[in-house]
Parts: C-alpha cells; sequence; structure tokens
C-alpha cells in the first residue's frame, strides 16, 4: 500500500508540472484538498495558487470564479468579493427591486453546480462584505429548491454542504465523505481516487496505533473507582484532536493534546458534577500551587487525579526536546492573559491556562451556589476560559515541531482576536445543545439565560442574537486568517479546526457528553471502518 501511495503521489506531482490551464489547476488543487492530500503537495498546491492568483478570470463562468476567491482566501490571500465575484454578485446576478427584495437572473437557477461553487465561497466573508451576507442567503434557498431535482453526486454533494458549509465542515470527515462522492463523477482522476483511498486506510493504520496507546495510558490512571462520575470519553477525545490534526508529522501532537483534554474532561466534571464549593476551592488551590505535597489538602477522590495530572505534565515533558521543554510553562504556569472582570471597583484578574480554566471553573461554580445571573458581557469573561478552547488551543502547539515558537505561544499568551472569537463560537455553540439540561440541576446560568435576563427577551429571540454574534465572531476569524503575520499558517489552521470540530460536535446535541449518537457514527467512519479499495488494483502494482 505504501509503494503504491508513493507511486501515485509521483503521479500526481507530474500532474502540477504538465497542467498549465488555470481551471484544470484549480480543480486539481480542490480535489486534492477535499479528499484530504494536500498535506502532501503543499508546496505544488503554493506554487499553483501563486499562478491561479495572477492569472484573469473575469470572462469564466461562476463556478470557476467562485472557486477561484475560495481557494485564494482558503490560502491567505486579501482577494475581495468586487475583484473576484463582482461581474456575478452585481446587476448580473442580482437585480434589486425598490423593495430591496431580490430577482434571481433565470440563467443561475439552471447552474446548481455555480450556486454550490458561490455558496461555500461566501462563508469566507469578512466585516463590511454584506454582498457575500446576502449571496449565502440567496444560494442557500436557491439550492435548497433544486435539491428534490438533482441526482447524485451533485444531489449529495449539496445536502452535504447544506447541512454545514464547506470550510467549517471537518477535515478528515470531509476527506472520508468525499471519497464517496468523487467515485462517483465521471470527470473523477482515479489516480487521486485511488490515492485517497490508500492514503486514508495508512492513516487510520497509524491512527490505531495511537488510540491503543492512549487508551492503555487511560486504563493505568484507575481512575474509575473514585470518578465514575466523570465522563469516560478518551475515544471522544481522540476523535476531537484528529480533526485538529491528523496527519502523520504531529503523531506526538495528537497524543500530547489527547491526553490534556482527556484529564481536562474529568476536571470540568469534578466541579460541574460532583464537587462542593468548599472542594472545589481546595482543588483550585491546590492546582494553583501545582506540588504533588498539595494532595494531602484533597478530599480522597480527587487525590488520584491530581496527581495523575501532575505526572502527566512529566510525561509531556520527557516527550519534548530539551528546546521545547518552554511550552509545558505556557500552558501549566505563563500568565496568559489578564481580563477585565465587571465588579464596582473595576479590577483585573489574570488567569493561565491549566491554573486559570480551575479558577474559571471556580467561579461558575460560586455563580450557580448564588443561583447568580451576571451580564453577557461578565459572563463571557470567565465562560471563554471554562469552555477550555484557549487551554486547547495552547495545548495544541505543544507537540508540533519547529513551527511552534517561542514567539507563537507568546502570541498565543496574548489572548488574540482570532482565539478569543473562536472561543466565543465555542461558549454559545456549546450553550445551544446544553443550556435546557443543565438547568434541570443546580448549574450556572449559560449565555442564553443571560442575555434573556439583561435585555429582556425569550429565549427563541435571544439565541437568533447570539447566533448573529457567532457569525460575526466568523468573520473575526476569517480576517485573522488573511495575510496572517502573527502566526503562521499551521497553527492558525489548528484554530480553524478546532472551531470545525465544535461545529460538528455541537450541531444539533452535545455530541461529546451523548456520544452513542452520531458522534459514534463519525468515530466508525475515522477509526474502525477502512476504505474498501478494489484489490486487483493492489495485485496488479505488485506482480
Amino acid at each position: 500500500m505504501q509503494e503504491r501511495a508513493a507511486e501515485l503521489m509521483e503521479q500526481v506531482r507530474s500532474m502540477f508540472k504538465d497542467t498549465t490551464d488555470i481551471l484544470q489547476t484549480m480543480d486539481l488543487v480542490d480535489s486534492i484538498q477535499l479528499l484530504g492530500l494536500s498535506y502532501h503537495f503543499e508546496k505544488e498546491i503554493s506554487e499553483a495558487l501563486n499562478r491561479v492568483h495572477d492569472a484573469d478570470l473575469n470572462d469564466h463562468a461562476l463556478y470557476d470564479t467562485a472557486l477561484r476567491f475560495r481557494l485564494l482566501r482558503q490560502q491567505g490571500y486579501h482577494v475581495t468579493p468586487g475583484n473576484t465575484l463582482g461581474r456575478f454578485l452585481g446587476v448580473d446576478v442580482f437585480m434589486y427591486l425598490t423593495s430591496s427584495k431580490m430577482r434571481i437572473v433565470s440563467t443561475l437557477k439552471d447552474d446548481p453546480k455555480g450556486l454550490l461553487s458561490l455558496y461555500n465561497a461566501a462563508y469566507l466573508r469578512i466585516h463590511e462584505e454584506t454582498i457575500l451576507d446576502e449571496a449565502i442567503s440567496f444560494t442557500r434557498d436557491q439550492l435548497a429548491s433544486m435539491l428534490s431535482d438533482l441526482t447524485p453526486p451533485l444531489a449529495t454533494q449539496v445536502r452535504l454542504f447544506l447541512e454545514s458549509p464547506l470550510c467549517r465542515r471537518m477535515k478528515r470527515l470531509l476527506a472520508r465523505n468525499y471519497i464517496s462522492i468523487y467515485q462517483e463523477w465521471a470527470t473523477r482522476n482515479d489516480a487521486l481516487l485511488e490515492l485517497a483511498k490508500l492514503d486514508f486506510n495508512l492513516l487510520q493504520c497509524l491512527h490505531y496505533d495511537e488510540i491503543k496507546s492512549i487508551s492503555i495510558w487511560w486504563n493505568d490512571l484507575f481512575l474509575s473507582k473514585n470518578l465514575s462520575f466523570a465522563r469516560d470519553r478518551v475515544v471522544e477525545c481522540y476523535y476531537w484532536i484528529l480533526a485538529v490534526y491528523f496527519e502523520p508529522h504531529y503523531s506526538r501532537a495528537r497524543v500530547i493534546t489527547t491526553k490534556v483534554m482527556a484529564m481536562t474532561s474529568i476536571l470540568d466534571d469534578i466541579y460541574d458534577l460532583y464537587s462542593t464549593l468548599e472542594e472545589s476551592q481546595l482543588l483550585t488551590q491546590a492546582i494553583q500551587r501545582w506540588d504533588a505535597k498539595a494532595v494531602h489538602q484533597l478530599p480522597e477522590y480527587m487525590k488520584g487525579y491530581f496527581l495523575n495530572l501532575i505526572d502527566s505534565f512529566k510525561e509531556f515533558e520527557n516527550l519534548l526536546a530539551p528546546s521545547e521543554k518552554y511550552r509545558l510553562f505556557y500552558l501549566k504556569e505563563a500568565c496568559l492573559f489578564g481580563f477585565l472582570f465587571l465588579t464596582q471597583r473595576r479590577h483585573f484578574l489574570t488567569f493561565v491556562w491549566m491554573k486559570g480554566l480551575s479558577r474559571s471553573y471556580l467561579e461558575e461554580n460560586k455563580w450557580a451556589v448564588k443561583q447568580y445571573v451576571p451580564k453577557l458581557e461578565e459572563h463571557l469573561q470567565i465562560s471563554l476560559i471554562s469552555s477550555a478552547y484557549p487551554m486547547l488551543i495552547c495545548a495544541s502547539f505543544v507537540g508540533m515541531g519547529e513551527v511552534a515558537t517561542k514567539e507563537a505561544f507568546e502570541w498565543v499568551a496574548s489572548f488574540p482576536k482570532i482565539i478569543k472569537a473562536s472561543a466565543l463560537i465555542a461558549r454559545i455553540a456549546n450553550d445551544f445543545v446544553s443550556h435546557e439540561l443543565e438547568q434541570t440541576r443546580e448549574h450556572v446560568a449559560s449565555t442564553i439565560q443571560c442575555y434573556m435576563k439583561e435585555f429582556g427577551t425569550n429565549v427563541h429571540v435571544a439565541c437568533e442574537n447570539l447566533q448573529v454574534m457567532v457569525e460575526d465572531a466568523w468573520k473575526d476569524v476569517n480576517e485573522e486568517c488573511l495575510n496572517p503575520t502573527a502566526a503562521s499558517v499551521p497553527l492558525l489552521e489548528r484554530i480553524v479546526n478546532f472551531l470545525c470540530l465544535f461545529n460538528d460536535i455541537y450541531k444539533d446535541i452535545d455530541g461529546y457528553t451523548n456520544s452513542s449518537t452520531y458522534t459514534r457514527d463519525n468515530i466508525s467512519l475515522l477509526l474502525v471502518h477502512p476504505i474498501e479499495i478494489c484489490s486487483c488494483t493492489l495485485i496488479n502494482h505488485m506482480v
């Protein structure tokens, strides 16, 4: 399989060299990315998109023009809708009546492929691009109305992206699904298809080994006896991190981040489900000390967890090279940001990631006990940290290679705009699917409750307005990924990939807590079932 994959990769590299037509080049890049193969061809893709950027596509169809816009924005080019999609987003597409209603040009109704291309491109919008807001609404309505008249594989593709647009989908799961779609296209490239199947199965073998070692580590913690109330979700944790990076050169990073997340999940359940306020305070104090001697101040059921938390970080340190060990300082000890805590004195509180996470959990416990419903801004100052998103971003950098520089960790420490926006999306996504259940027991108020109380609205209006905040935050994320300078593209990709995971896991329900639903099915697709490959292809290769 490895030999055949290597042979096919050389064929694909030859395609880049032999393809001079810009439209064919864009289709090649798009197919490679959708099939989950782009990590093999980063240099070739970068050079190809440079040529695409410099090319003139003013006289091409909607599909090609929208595809160019999407590919370039995904690559970090600051192309504008006016320069790339202007002809299609102007009077040629929309004609505005005095009532500001849109009248669709009849030719576009017969171009579902072009509409889908525009739909996926428009989700890479940034602020002040209202024409792309309108394009999303327009294309979504048109695609939904024509879906029943479409046939596979286009119908399958439209249905997939109407459920969630391309740029918000988990890449590994998208590749698994798109392989099935791609093989039905009459215009498919068979070499690409075979390579995608082989590569998926080869990576799945690596992922098998990783989840095996992580499961052994998890079982050796002996936490089930004292922490039977906690969610046993180590496989789900690995699935989360597989969404962040699936590539083989990030194996160490995957293992470290999965273990951090698994330990964080237990910490969340201790504070959220079981501990009293007094016990939460004791655990928070012990974590601030980060000293095994502090275990004596803890109740019996917490002791094993606390010692294993410290031991796990020592294990991470052993996995890092001497020049990398400083990274754990940022994850465990470094004072990453100060935020304004709204009180009458308006003083600053400083938090750290692991230590700050425990402090945020404690603060929420205090709110729950007092049945305190803060204003939305005050709530977010705590709940953006308790979402664990900022801490997990920092953790995801720890095991990466040279790209995770000390400057990168200092950038994370500044709590930049993209991480704040991402944490907001994660927090609200979680609250949308869990707030009703959580309010049946003693639990901190959700963002929805805070919004309802502060602005005097009902649940429906609160959710609508919070969703507007989510879409604005997505625009912040998209904007920060254009022409990046503060952080390199590989690091920004982890942030965006985490977001796509949240978009998947909190789609309709809390797919982490209730993982026996679609989460189980998705895990099976990625970690249980390999893709069927025609045996005659490999046999012929061996002969």
